[in-house]
């Protein structure tokens, strides 16, 4: 079988034929020329001479005819001999009639074939090499040149990275929405998550992969606000800008109910007992409280606060409901007696963002716009302004946008402008870390139950998950502790860092963490006294319990 012609070979002979083309074109324009030149000089000798007047009476337009005449025959001549050199081939290459013949039967006219060859400037092995190169450009549109491994699963670990240069926090980034992230929450014993976002979507995600596992539909028609699950995570609630609040199943993602109010509802909360919905109303300044089952309003309560509310939250009991108010005031309700306990007009200097209650419920943890955290005594109505509460107003350096605190009431997490989350050590008062990493304003933020994970949710479209499982043995954190004068010993149990007082009760206590003191209680031979009860009293007195 016959190779095929070399496409080189080819290539190389119509450029070197061009090149020949290109000059006899330019003598052809030479000869033109001269041929102009020589007209011009007959017809003034013919003028001055004067000896044949027949000639002086012909017309321009016969005169112009001869000239026309003399040069098409040149043209023609000059035609005939570039015609004859292109047949013939040069040595040890293959002519260009040969070339073309196989392409077309009927030989092209010599201009069209010049412009051809003239125009066709890269050959095709370049054509191919820039292919491959562009395949291989990092900063080519990925709409161009898609990659195979586009939509494959990604492995967790290939997020991962080092936060800091100090804090060496891993992180996950989780990049899912198309707008804003307005709210995010833990479920599932932490497998999973749910957020919500300005691109009118609640998602659910897997909290060890990092992917979506799921989107509800029907989703809201206007931006998300604000999402929430029950205790036993088997029931989602959002409230969207389209003034209603939706309820799906988590197991099945199927659509329960569907409530439309008469003004926005910038915030849902579930109750921790499943009994009740709380809704926020923005411009009847007011709340709703209602029964998910036979989805009616059991109570709502018009002009609770002076301005928009902006949060609110059910107590660990479900007896009570917090809220706070654009008014800079914070109220306690009390559901059984549907009465207002307590009220806090001038919590803030500026508005209040979010709030949260301990897991005792004693204490109500409040973020502003002032930059300020603060912690209350839902009983008194007290600030706690000493101690470990003094530290919780110089952490953010922009308007603190969210808080919350771990179940164990050790750490406290909030999210502000300063586009930082902040996790605080509320026993000895100090701020272990400020995560960066977010291009925008962090909304929202959430912790789990086993104080591992921090989840965080960003204006830059985007979630992070942080992996704290191992901060008290960050160089950074111990050198933060020793800085606020704490003394630090390692736990013998479990091995962890924890803060000591100079009043060591117990030779065999200060041994231990707090953590594991508590499991120490339950086990056979474990002797209390009076002394050492005083003292955890005193302890907790201080900060360290809430």
């Amino acid at each position: 079988m016959a190779s095929p012609p070399d496409s080189r070979k080819a290539l190389g002979v119509t450029s070197r034929g061009s090149a020949e083309l290109r000059k006899g074109s330019g003598e052809t324009r030479k000869l033109s020329a001269e041929m102009r030149k020589d007209s011009e000089e007959a017809r003034r000798d013919l003028a001055q001479d004067g000896r044949k007047k027949s000639s002086l009476k012909r017309s321009p337009e016969s005169k112009k005819g001869n000239v026309d005449e003399g040069r098409r025959a040149t043209v023609r001549t000059r035609k005939a001999s570039i015609d004859s050199e292109l047949r013939t081939p040069i040595k040890g290459t293959v002519g260009m009639s040969s070339i073309f013949s196989s392409v077309r039967p009927n030989r092209l006219p010599w201009v069209t074939l010049l412009r051809a060859v003239n125009r066709f400037k890269i050959s095709f092995p370049d054509i191919r090499r820039d292919q491959i190169l562009a395949a291989c450009d990092p900063l080519l549109i990925e709409s161009e040149h898609p990659s195979h491994q586009r939509h494959s699963k990604t492995p967790a670990m290939q997020f991962w990275g080092d936060q800091q240069h100090l804090s060496k926090v891993p992180y996950k980034i989780l990049a899912g929405h198309e707008r804003i992230v307005s709210s995010c929450q833990f479920c599932m014993d932490d497998t999973r998550f749910v957020s919500g976002s300005y691109d009118c979507s609640v998602k659910l995600w897997d909290a060890a992969e990092g992917y979506v596992l799921s989107e509800f539909k029907p989703q809201p028609k206007a931006p998300v606000l604000e999402c929430s699950t029950s205790a036993d995570s088997r029931r989602l609630i959002a409230s969207s800008y389209d003034k209603t609040v939706r309820a799906w199943d988590m197991e099945t993602g199927q659509l329960l109910w569907k409530v439309r109010f008469d003004t926005f509802v910038v915030c849902c909360k579930f109750s921790p007992d499943g009994k009740y919905v709380l809704a926020a109303l923005d411009v009847d300044c007011g709340f709703c409280l209602m029964d998910p089952v036979n989805i009616s309003i059991v109570v709502q309560i018009k002009d609770h606060h002076k301005r928009s509310i902006t949060a609110c939250c059910f107590d660990p009991d479900s007896q009570k409901v917090a809220s706070v108010s654009i008014d800079k005031s914070i109220k306690i309700w009390d559901i059984t007696s549907q009465a207002t306990l307590l009220t806090i007009p001038k919590a803030h200097k500026n508005a209040i963002s979010d709030c949260c209650f301990t897991f005792s419920g004693h204490f109500l943890c409040t973020s502003s716009w002032d930059k300020n955290i603060k912690i209350w005594n839902v009983h008194t109505g007290e600030f706690r302004n000493r101690g470990a509460c003094v530290t919780l107003m110089k952490g953010h350096q922009g308007c603190v946008s969210s808080c919350c605190i771990s179940r164990d009431n050790s750490i406290l997490i909030s999210g502000g402008f300063d586009k930082t989350v902040a996790i605080w050590d509320v026993g000895d008062g100090y701020q272990k870390l400020a995560l960066k990493g977010h291009d925008d304003w962090v909304t929202d933020v959430a912790i789990s139950n086993n104080k591992k994970w921090i989840l965080s949710a960003s204006k830059d479209s985007n979630l992070r998950l942080w992996n704290i499982e191992e901060i008290d043995k960050i160089p950074l954190v111990n050198e933060k502790k020793k800085a606020k004068g704490v003394k630090v010993k390692q736990c013998k149990t479990c091995e962890q860092l924890y803060s000591t007082f100079e009043e060591e009760y117990s030779t065999k206590l200060s041994n231990r963490c707090v953590h594991c003191r508590r499991e120490n209680r339950f086990l056979p031979g474990y002797r209390s006294s009076s002394s050492s009860s005083s003292q955890l009293s005193s302890s907790s007195s201080q900060g360290e319990y809430f």
